[in-house]
This record gives structure tokens, C-alpha cells and sequence, in this order.
């Protein structure tokens, strides 16, 4: 079993280059001498992949080894902190260097400059070359994230879903069934506020950067969205629409009226510790932090928590599922094939599942049928995260090169509703902001 695991490997690693070395299916012939001419087809080859310190990196680590030894390749991962990731890659990529040859980016950020800039290389030819690969199976959102002018520039290798968060023990003694509706949220935060004993209704990212994840999928349960069009062939800044708005008001009455003081200060993990510490009811983020309020390491509720799709609007069931990191090529490095043969083998449905396991939720449709990849997570998580990726909108943000600046510039609008300025005036600003930011990239 273990020389047909090998077998398998090699062959994935070998399918650009050796299209029929994978012939005789099941019968395990790596072992072979034939097969010895062909099993380590990267022989010598070095390649240097620059990823996000995570958990996904550390379960890639742990089963590198068995890849090296298969196809007689290199890799040399190298691990930084989200920032420092970003700063490593723009000082490459903008003094063309060939390295690193692979690279984690976050598509909903960086797609657009990537792919305008010329730093990535399209898969799209890549992901057909072996049918064994199943590119299909890849979450369809996940998958429309990465693409910019129509090509694929990364291949998603872990997802976030938006979910709501809530008390089960809290509901079930006030009598309030788990709310399906934002107006059936608000009137259950409403309930169970009650601050005088240390309880928020509620409690959610109300930071102006961060906040913008937060909302994004309010503003689509009420038919809006940031943008109208896509950047690449002409769009338009959207925020202040009448359906925006609505969708900006129900996050800030409910941050306003049921979340806790200094919750403008808040980005995830604050608004992870209030909840983790019993002190909101309700959360609304994505579902890859649930372990910090399951954990009884870290939260004082760890088996009283409860998890549901995020509530419908006026347009609907509209959470958002993205794919928050991805693996993408440098269009410089000379070692494009041995590349792809990494990206396929730590993206393939074996590894897709380790990870799962190790609380990263996969990009892969069947990890997500299997037992195995649902067992390791609340059942209701696991149920919820599936759903949302059926229905998911694939952003989160505004979708265009100056992210972090458009993403100040939409926060904007629910902070000063929160302060109690008129928020058909804050909308009106920012949108005109907003289209300027717009104007400008596409001079980039």
C-alpha cells in the first residue's frame, strides 16, 4: 500500500511531463524499474514556496517529506506572519525575481494587482492536464474568486464561510427559536441584552478596516453590494444605494444598540474573546474561527455554543464563501512545471482532507461528503459551513487593486452610523470615495 501511495504521488507530480507513466491504474508498479525511470521525474529540482505561518503550512510540512521522496524534488517552504508575507512578496515581484517559485496569497485582496501586474501564472491549462486531479470538484465560488480577465491565477486552498454564532443555552431559557431572518436577529438580540449582567445581544467586528468582512454579507441579504460591475471591464461604486444602506443600518443598530463598549475598537479576535467569554449571545464571522470559542483552553462556553446560517434578507440567504488563501506560480520562475506538480499534490483530495481534519476548512466538495472530513467539527458547523458553500457569494470585499484603502473608505459609513451621524451622508461620501479609488486603479 505504502509503494502505491508513492506510485501515486510521482504520478500526480509527473502528469505534465509524462502524460502515460500513470498507466495500470491500482496496480501499484512504482516499485518497478520501468517505473524507476519515470517515478522521481523532478530529480534535482529545487523550488522555494513562501506561505502564511498556519496550521494548513504546518499539516503540508508534516507530509512533504513522502513527496520529496517520490519525485526527487526540493521544496523548500518558508514560513512568515501575514504581513511580513506581503512584504516579502511585493519587494520579489517587484524586482522580477524568479523566486519564490510558488506563493499563498489571499485572492480577495490581491488577485487584481497580481494578475495586472503580470506576477501570476494562469493555471487554466494546468488544471486540465490531469483528469485524476478533478479540478471540478473545487467549491465553484472558491474557484470564481481566483479568477481575473477570465483566467485562473491561484487554485484556493482553504475557504471562509460566513455563519452566525449563538448561545444555546441562552436561547433555549428566554424561548427564542434560532433566528432565520436579520429582522428576526435583531428582535433576539433585543431580547436577551442585558448588559446590567455582563450580556451583549450581540457582538461582531466594528473596527473600520475590519468591520468591512463583517457587513459585506448584510449588504448582499439586502440586495447590495460595493460595487456594480466588475473593475476589469467598468464598474461603479454601489454603497450608497437604497439596498447598501439597509444592509449598513442592521449592522450598526445592532452593533449601537446590543454589542458591548468599545466595539469600534474591535476586529475578529476581540469580538472572538467577548464571545469566548460568554458575554454576547449572538456573533455573527467566519466559521474558520470557530475553534476559538470551542476550545475550553480558550472560551468559558466552549459546549454551549450553537452555529446556523447566516440570517436572510430582503434578497434572501446571501452569506458570503471565499476563498481566503490561495496558492498561486510566479511568472518568472523557471520552474513552472515542478511548481504545478506541488500545487496539485498539496491541493490533491488526500491532503485537502488532512487539512480539513486539522480544523481548515477544504475548497473540495467530496472532502466535505466524507465522514472523515466532517467528524472533527460540530455537526451543526459542518452542516452550516456545506450549506454556505452551495449558496455563497464569492467576496467579501470591494473587488478592485486598492483594497485596504476601499475597505477604510466603506467601513467608514457603519462607524459613523454607530457615532449617530447620518448615515444617508456618510454612504453618499464614501461612495463618491469609493468611485474615486475605482478611477484611480484603473490608471495603475
Amino acid at each position: 500500500m505504502k509503494t502505491f501511495k508513492k506510485g501515486m504521488i510521482a504520478c500526480a507530480a509527473s502528469a505534465l511531463l509524462l502524460t502515460t507513466a500513470c498507466g495500470g491504474g491500482a496496480s501499484g508498479q512504482a516499485g518497478g524499474k520501468e517505473a524507476g525511470k519515470t517515478a522521481k521525474p523532478f530529480e534535482g529540482k529545487k523550488i522555494t514556496v513562501f506561505v502564511q505561518s498556519h496550521p494548513w503550512t504546518d499539516t503540508i510540512k508534516g507530509a512533504l517529506p513522502e513527496f520529496e521522496a517520490a519525485t526527487g524534488m526540493k521544496v523548500d517552504i518558508q514560513g512568515f506572519s501575514d504581513t511580513q508575507l506581503q512584504q516579502k512578496l511585493a519587494v520579489q515581484f517587484t524586482s522580477a525575481s524568479e523566486s519564490p517559485d510558488v506563493f499563498m496569497f489571499r485572492p480577495y485582496m490581491d488577485k487584481i494587482l497580481y494578475a495586472k501586474n503580470g506576477w501570476t501564472t494562469p493555471l487554466d491549462d494546468y488544471v486540465k492536464k490531469d483528469p485524476n486531479y478533478d479540478f471540478n470538484d473545487f467549491v465553484k465560488s472558491a474557484v470564481d474568486e481566483n479568477m481575473a480577465n477570465n483566467k485562473l491565477m491561484g487554485i484556493p486552498i482553504f475557504s471562509d464561510q460566513f455563519v452566525m454564532y449563538y448561545r444555546k443555552d441562552i436561547l433555549e431559557k428566554k424561548g427564542i427559536s434560532v433566528p432565520k431572518t436579520l429582522d428576526e436577529l435583531k428582535e433576539a438580540a433585543k431580547k436577551v441584552h442585558d448588559p446590567a449582567n455582563d450580556l451583549n445581544g450581540f457582538v461582531a467586528r466594528g473596527e473600520r478596516n475590519a468591520l468591512v468582512v463583517g457587513v459585506s454579507s448584510y449588504l448582499f441579504a439586502e440586495g447590495g453590494d460595493f460595487m456594480k460591475g466588475d473593475f476589469t471591464t467598468g464598474a461603479t461604486a454601489a454603497v450608497n444605494t437604497p439596498e447598501a444602506i439597509s444592509g449598513f443600518q442592521i449592522y450598526a443598530d445592532l452593533l449601537k444598540n446590543y454589542a458591548p463598549q468599545g466595539v469600534l475598537n474591535m476586529a475578529w479576535p476581540q469580538a472572538a474573546g467577548i464571545f469566548a467569554q460568554g458575554k454576547a449571545a449572538f456573533y455573527t464571522e467566519v466559521a474558520s474561527v470557530y475553534q476559538n470559542v470551542t476550545d475550553p483552553k480558550k472560551s468559558l462556553i466552549s459546549d454551549k455554543v450553537g452555529f446556523a446560517m447566516f440570517p436572510a434578507g430582503k434578497n434572501g440567504m446571501k452569506p458570503f464563501n471565499v476563498a481566503a488563501w490561495s496558492l498561486g506560480i510566479n511568472s518568472k520562475t523557471p520552474n513552472k512545471d515542478a511548481s504545478w506538480a506541488f500545487i496539485q499534490w498539496a491541493t490533491n483530495k488526500e491532503n485537502v482532507l488532512k487539512v480539513q481534519r486539522n480544523g481548515v476548512p477544504g475548497t473540495r466538495s467530496s472532502v466535505w461528503e466524507k465522514k472523515e472530513g466532517t467528524e472533527t467539527y460540530p455537526q451543526d458547523l459542518a452542516a452550516t459551513i456545506k450549506e454556505t458553500m452551495k449558496i455563497g457569494i464569492g467576496h467579501n470585499v470591494p473587488q478592485l487593486i486598492s483594497v485596504g484603502e476601499a475597505r477604510d473608505t466603506v467601513g467608514s459609513i457603519v462607524v459613523k452610523a454607530v457615532l449617530g451621524e447620518d448615515i444617508k451622508a456618510a454612504a453618499d461620501k464614501a461612495n463618491a470615495e469609493l468611485q474615486a479609488i475605482i478611477d484611480k486603479d484603473k490608471t495603475k
